[in-house]
């Protein structure tokens, strides 16, 4: 299927591995233009090229901006390396897992900075000339989270839930009848670094082998594995596409089936 949407160009955050890239190698392979962000420079130069080679369209451009995202100066210099976004996908490091009694007033809003804030200014910037150009796709990744509340990472529960709260009334102004869409995807358990790190973290505090608690994990979700950045990046490509454009102000769970509810 052509997804209708080459020669856009996409602003990806979080995109040097894991789910953001995902999401950018979805794109250019679609023929996009991405524009990818991630704070390790390293790490972002080798995605540029491994995306660079992956592109269905020579004449596209892959640019990198090693930038903090969550801040007012790494928005510039995303803005600075393209103005006019068509498809914008928020994507930052969820904050850590813990007991909201240790929390102090500073981690709730580096978290709510991260992951409400930042995806907020973004749509702000971006929206209303998608809205002139007559189309523009927004997807912020959450998680699933959002759906079934995790104790341990009240953080997220809490910066998360408050951008949902925010999309679902903006996607259904005024701009949803010129052509914009602004949807959020939501992770359940993908392989990526973040879902390692918190394995070995399990089978370290459980004094169990970390292949036992991998399995123990997957055999809770019905799909029996663990996603992978690349179909999730075919997801995200699909709300980015022409053919979602009756798509608006919707969570879309990605999660193998693990969440139990009808709604």
């Amino acid at each position: 299927m052509d997804l209708g949407i080459s020669g856009k160009t996409a602003l990806v955050g979080g995109a040097s591995k894991g789910l953001g890239y995902g999401c950018a190698l979805a794109l250019v392979r679609e023929g996009a233009n991405v524009v990818i962000v991630a704070r390790g420079a390293d790490a972002l130069a080798a995605a540029e090229q491994a995306l660079l080679r992956a592109r269905s369209r020579s004449d596209s451009f892959v640019r990198a901006v090693a930038a903090d995202i969550t801040t007012p100066q790494g928005r510039e210099a995303a803005f600075a390396a393209h103005r006019d976004y068509d498809i914008v996908v928020t994507n930052a490091g969820g904050p850590p897992p813990g007991d909201f009694r240790d929390w102090q007033r500073e981690q709730w809003l580096s978290a709510v900075e991260a992951n409400m804030l930042t995806p907020i200014e973004l749509i702000k910037a971006t929206v209303d000339g998608m809205a002139e150009r007559g189309f523009g796709r927004i997807v912020n990744i959450t998680s699933s989270a959002v759906k079934a509340p995790i104790d341990v990472l009240g953080l997220s529960n809490g910066a998360r839930s408050g951008l949902t709260g925010f999309v679902a009334g903006v996607a259904r102004s005024r701009i949803a009848a010129r052509g914009v869409t602004i949807n959020n995807l939501l992770p359940g358990a993908f392989a990526t670094d973040r879902l390692a790190a918190g394995l070995a973290a399990a089978a370290a505090q459980a004094g169990q082998d970390v292949d036992a608690v991998r399995a123990a994990r997957q055999a809770g979700i019905p799909a029996r594995r663990f996603g992978n950045a690349e179909e999730f990046g075919a997801i995200c490509a699909f709300l980015c596409s022409a053919q979602a454009g009756y798509i608006t102000g919707q969570n879309v769970l990605a999660d193998g089936g693990a969440y139990p509810g009808t709604f």
